[in-house]
């Protein structure tokens, strides 16, 4: 797998499917959450009423994910994840992890082989990039998964340095 860490915005990216910081509600909010929903359009929320009132009636839990349509952005698919509130998790290192498997679990499932990351959880969820940084190479590294091309879209140069400098310091997947 090759990972490539970029500074931008992801929902400008031509990836197979791109994955979504969602709330648990999975109904648009803000920041990247709040960014896909307004430029995807009306069907990436219309999907995502769809999943709550067939799969989802409490809320997407964290660390789980799930696939909608792209809608109008260049990725076909938005695979949507729910993070850690820092301050209010137990295991905040565990479910960040999990949200990274299980969007990549999602992208094998659709067939994707490209997909772009955000930073997880580093905005309003509190979680410290420095830390969030190596949580999510690790996670990607360390999974078993079909897709090829995994890009971490940061946005802000600051984002965009701490997530090179873990990549560059990473060489192993977590141990178990």
């Amino acid at each position: 797998m090759r990972i490539e860490i970029v500074e931008g915005d992801i929902t400008n990216e031509s990836v197979d499917a791109i994955v979504n910081a969602a709330n648990s509600s999975l109904l648009g909010g803000g920041g990247v959450d709040g960014a896909i929903h307004r430029r995807g359009g009306t069907a990436i929320l219309e999907a995502c009423k769809r999943l709550r009132a067939e799969r989802y009636r409490d809320g997407l839990p964290t660390g789980h994910a799930v696939a909608t349509t792209g809608g109008k952005l260049a990725a076909r698919w938005v695979i949507h994840t729910v993070g850690p509130v820092y301050a209010r998790s137990p295991d905040a290192v565990g479910e960040l992890t999990a949200c990274h498997v299980a969007s990549l679990a999602v992208a094998d499932e659709l067939g994707a082989r490209s997909l772009a990351f955000p930073a997880i959880s580093t905005g309003l969820y509190g979680y410290p990039i420095h830390e969030a940084a190596g949580v999510a190479i690790r996670a990607v590294l360390g999974a078993k998964t079909a897709v090829e091309r995994v890009r971490f879209v940061l946005f802000g140069s600051e984002a965009h340095s701490v997530f090179l400098a873990a990549h560059k310091g990473e060489t192993t997947p977590p141990s178990a």
